[in-house]
Parts: structure tokens; sequence; C-alpha cells
């Protein structure tokens, strides 16, 4: 039961306040708080933290947060030998607002996240003969996201791309690499070309991202729930009430109940369903790594809904 994340580790700077700036407007905030992040990072911890061993392959700075990040992805309990230590660049950073209805802005600056390569490729290549998922986002170069992608299909690892930032020049070639693809809303509209609001809006945005090679898709529609579509079979799972506080890293949170529970065997259906309960729970705490639910929150909260749990 093995999970391999390779992507971006980032510090995130974080300012709260009673809604979201419109263009040029100077808003007076309320509270600031620094935290570990990066979409990679996010969702390795949020594996590690339900219980499955976890690799994180990435980048960060010799200054600027670098040791910090190290040693954050160690204590929950990710595996962090194939993290590179980069001398010329600082490590990524993340500037996020948050308003009081839970919805953020997010500006990522990559900084030694800009610099994943082959090497890094090489590194995941010698973690896929143990591995059950491969976990990819695109805040690393794109030729890496592909190689890694590539080298996960010919290895028989089950890949699960999280389109973002969205790219809107994804090569075709990822598309046919890719197992299960895990855009939102957003990143479904910016992929397909057309709003992407509801189950039927997502059925078709699906239908167009299979037909480019994907094997699943599941869309994130946020309070509404989750739409998957494969073609075997195609359902919607609503989502979990919770009173949520900041969505910021409800999305890692999803791919790392997702990729916890298909590292356990579990069936697609389950699987989604985990990923939903995941997000569900990271929306109701503020930050990234610190929402993340560890494995007695996630089982507390599945077996309250009567839903199969780690145990």
């Amino acid at each position: 039961m093995t999970v391999i994340v390779f992507g971006s580790i980032n510090i995130d700077l974080v300012a709260t306040a009673p809604r979201l700036p419109v263009a040029g407007e100077t808003l007076m905030g309320r509270d600031f708080f620094k935290a570990p992040g990066g979409k990679g990072a996010n969702q390795a911890v949020a594996v590690a933290r339900l219980g499955i061993t976890t690799y994180m392959i990435g980048r960060v700075g010799a200054h600027s947060f670098g040791a910090e990040l190290i040693t954050s992805l160690q204590t929950s309990g990710v595996r962090t030998e194939n993290v590179s230590i980069e001398a010329t660049a600082s490590s990524g950073v993340a500037v996020i607002i948050v308003d009081d209805t839970g919805e953020n802005q997010i500006i990522v600056i990559p900084g030694a996240n800009g610099l994943v390569d082959k090497e890094d490729v090489e590194r995941l290549s010698n973690l896929l003969p143990r591995a059950k998922a491969l976990l990819l986002q695109f805040e690393v170069p794109m030729s890496s996201v592909v190689a890694a992608a590539r080298a996960a299909h010919h290895a028989g690892v089950k890949v699960i791309l999280d389109p973002a930032p969205v790219q809107l020049d994804v090569p075709e070639e990822l598309y046919s690499l890719v197992d299960i693809i895990t855009p939102n809303e957003v990143e479904a509209r910016q992929l397909v070309g057309f709003p992407v609001e509801d189950k039927e809006s997502a059925a078709k945005a699906a239908e167009i991202l299979l037909a480019r090679g994907v094997k699943c898709v599941i869309i994130k529609l946020g309070a509404k729930g989750v739409y998957c579509a494969s073609d075997k079979e195609c359902f919607f799972i609503p989502a979990f009430p919770v009173q949520a506080i900041d969505t910021t890293a409800a999305g890692d949170a999803f791919s790392g109940g997702l990729a916890a529970a298909i590292a356990s065997d579990l069936s697609l259906h389950d699987s989604v369903t985990w990923g939903a309960a995941a997000g569900a729970i990271a929306a109701t705490k503020p930050g990234a790594q610190p929402s993340l639910p560890d494995k007695y929150t996630f089982d507390i909260f599945l077996k309250e809904r009567g839903i199969r749990s780690l145990d």
C-alpha cells in the first residue's frame, strides 16, 4: 500500500479578509499565518495521515523555508529522502487570501518547483515497483509531469492527475497516460471550454475528457458533490454537509482520500466517497496541511455516516 506524490512543495502565506478583493482594490484584512503547502506536498500529507506509506518527490530551496518544509512533511509521516534541496532557487511560495465563506484566491511562485526535471523522474522510477498509485499536479514543469506519468504508466502504476493550476497546452499524450483526472468546476471549464456547474454539464465535460484518452473522470463540484464517469460506470455522490471555513486544501484532501482508498484496493465508488469525505473535513479547518484529517478523525467521520472506514 504505497503511494508516490510527484509535485510541488510550497510555503503558504495566508491572509484572511471579510471578502475577496476586486481588481485594483486595497482591502483591510483580519489575520495572517504561515503554513506548509504546495499541491504536491499537501496531497502527500493527506495520504500519509490516513496511514498509507507515502513518498514525496520534489524540490525545495536551500534557504527560504526549505528545511521547515521537509521537517513538516516528515512530521506527517511522509518519506522525504527523494526531496532535493536546490541551492540556486528559493522554495516555492503561495500567497493566499481567504474570505468569510471559505472561498480563496491564490498566487503561486514556483521557485525550486520550477526546476523539477528528469533527475526527479529517475528517482520516481526507482520507487514505482512498490507503488499502487502516483499523484500528479501542474505546479511543476509540464515536461516532467508527462515523463513521470509515462514512467508510472509503463510500470503499471495507476496515474491520478489533479490538473491544477490548469494548463491550456496539455499534451495529448498525457491524457492517454492518466487513469484518473480530478478537476474541480473551474478547472473542468477551462479544460473543455464551457461552464461546468451541475451533474448535467459535468457529464458532458467528462465525455470530452474520456474521449481524449483519460480512463476515468472525477469532477469536484464543491458543495454540490462529485461526478464520476468511466467507460464502465457513471455516478454522482452528494457533498457531505459541513460548515466550510477554508476550502484551500479541500481538493488536495480529496486526492489524498481517493489515493488512500485506491491503495487499499477499494472500489471506485468507495474511493470517490473517501475523497469527498476527506475534502469535507479539510474545509472545516483553516490552512492547507493543518486542515488535512488524520486517520482517527477520518475513520470517525466515515463510521458516523455508515461508510466503510480504514479499519
